[in-house]
């Protein structure tokens, strides 16, 4: 039996007209129909969040949004098997990256039901008999735009903080996720003390309802997560009604390795992190700048690992790659190989596999060694299995060469001199740097972007701020 996902506005399921099919990257076959919902749809989602944020005492009430954000966290928990699955198979990811995902959104709502009744403001007293109040307060209504890569995470890591802070939600999910986001919604959406309308969720397969998400004076704030291309025309799009905006858009992340590095450590965490969902993560490695001494080594140890990774359906215990999300995107990677022979040499190259494996949406890993950062394939986001490496002379050039991008959003630094990690650190324009490690993530530290990698902060004390205004309210009190 398939499975039938409807959208859920106003505290109720809502099908639709058109229904949409969505398969399992891995071996093709349908998992199941979404509601492709329609630009009226979203109108009404968005009157139902602006209609409990102007109406009802939700944002008044911190004790009850703690309580809503536990109760969450738990049905969360208790449904992660379940979840598991079905994140598996209609994104691709492997088992241990989909439990870790969900496990995230578990923790993350906690966090920030910790946060829920601390929002203090301040208080300050400049001139005699008078007091100016500093007051937070919630935004309004959020329009979450959410991607297919890591839908529910990424969803919450939002979610989470708008509803700490009070805010309303009409989220946008991706239609190739569709069905785990609405598996998610049924987890969460019906939790006691909740009114209805303070989530709305739909999916689309064009961007009508996302294009008025952003054009809506009913919507206070947009979070986006997403390409660069895209962040840039919200933003644009935006300004039209001057809404707070917060993005986190494209990555092209370096990994910079000295040669007194842990060379067995530094290849497989950065043969593991580069191949993380396929590569289809903003985070993941995407350039090694290795020293000139050691590039020829490195080269040879990660063509040898990358060459060895299992690439299979990520159902399976023994997979460490699963497919990308579809042919498309396939096909996208293969066009960006054969560019890439013409700039640089390509020690490994990647294919669509045969046999099992040759109905599903698989490209094998590959690794490009580029003669400098400037060549097209590093001019945007990559966004799937291809790792490319490059070397260096000394300390200026590996900095010059990691910020050799318009993107700022990860970057790790490997070495044991530790007073050089941190001087490479300091001068590396990316909003996380790891040193001797790549793509720790926790729902207490805030992430974002440098650059063109977008603008403002999830995750951590900031994440909250981010749905939230500062109210100044002053008092005379003398005769």
């Amino acid at each position: 039996m398939t499975i039938k996902a409807e959208n859920w506005i106003d505290g109720e399921y809502r099908g639709a007209e058109r229904w949409v099919e969505s398969n399992n990257p891995a071996t093709a076959e349908v998992l199941g129909v979404f509601a492709d919902a329609t630009l009226e749809d979203g109108k009404d989602a968005i009157a139902a969040a602006r209609r409990v944020f102007d109406k009802t005492d939700w944002k008044r009430q911190p004790r009850l949004r703690e309580k809503v954000l536990l109760a969450m966290a738990d049905r969360i928990e208790a449904k992660q098997n379940e979840l598991v699955d079905l994140l598996v198979a209609e994104n691709g990811k492997t088992r241990a990256i989909a439990a870790a995902e969900i496990a995230s959104c578990h923790s993350e709502f906690r966090f920030y039901a910790g946060l829920t009744r601390s929002t203090f403001g301040r208080i300050a007293s400049l001139e005699p008999d008078s007091l100016l109040l500093l007051k937070r307060e919630p935004l309004g209504v959020a329009g979450i735009i959410v991607p297919w890569n890591a839908p529910l995470i990424l969803l919450v890591r939002s979610l989470a903080p708008a509803l700490a802070a009070g805010c309303t939600t009409v989220i946008k999910a991706a239609p190739q996720t569709a069905l785990i986001s609405a598996a998610f919604m049924e987890v969460i959406a019906n939790v006691e003390g909740i009114y209805a309308g303070t989530i709305n969720m739909v999916a689309e397969t064009g961007s009508a309802i996302a294009q008025h998400l952003v054009d809506s004076l009913d919507v206070d704030v947009i979070s986006y997560t997403g390409s660069t291309h895209v962040g840039k025309m919200i933003m644009a799009s935006g300004a039209k009604t001057l809404k707070r905006m917060n993005l986190e858009l494209g990555g092209s992340a370096p990994g910079v390795v000295f040669a007194d590095a842990n060379l067995d450590m530094a290849t497989e965490v950065m043969a593991k992190t580069s191949m993380v969902m396929a590569g289809q993560m903003c985070v993941a490695l995407s350039r090694v700048i290795a020293h000139e001494s050691i590039i020829d080594e490195m080269t040879e140890r990660l063509s040898k690992r990358l060459g060895g990774m299992v690439v299979g359906n990520g159902a399976d215990p023994k997979t460490e790659m699963g497919p990308m999300i579809d042919n498309g995107a396939c096909q996208r990677i293969s066009k960006l190989l054969a560019e890439a022979g013409k700039s640089g040499e390509i020690i490994l190259k990647g294919e669509k596999p045969g046999g099992d494996l040759a109905k599903g949406a698989f490209m094998t890993p590959s690794l490009v060694r580029v003669k400098n950062q400037t060549v097209p394939l590093l001019q945007g986001e990559i966004f799937g299995p291809i790792l490319t490496i490059d070397s260096f002379h000394d300390e200026i050039e590996a900095i010059s060469k990691a910020n050799e991008t318009r993107y700022g959003l990860a970057a790790s630094v490997w070495t044991k001199d530790f007073a050089r990690a941190q001087r490479v650190v300091d001068r590396i324009d990316a909003g996380t740097v790891w040193i001797n490690q790549h793509l720790r993530l926790y729902p207490e530290v805030e992430t974002g972007g440098y650059k063109e990698s977008g603008i403002g902060r999830l995750h951590g004390v900031e994440g909250l701020s981010e749905f939230m205004h500062t109210k100044c309210i002053g008092w005379d009190y003398g005769g």
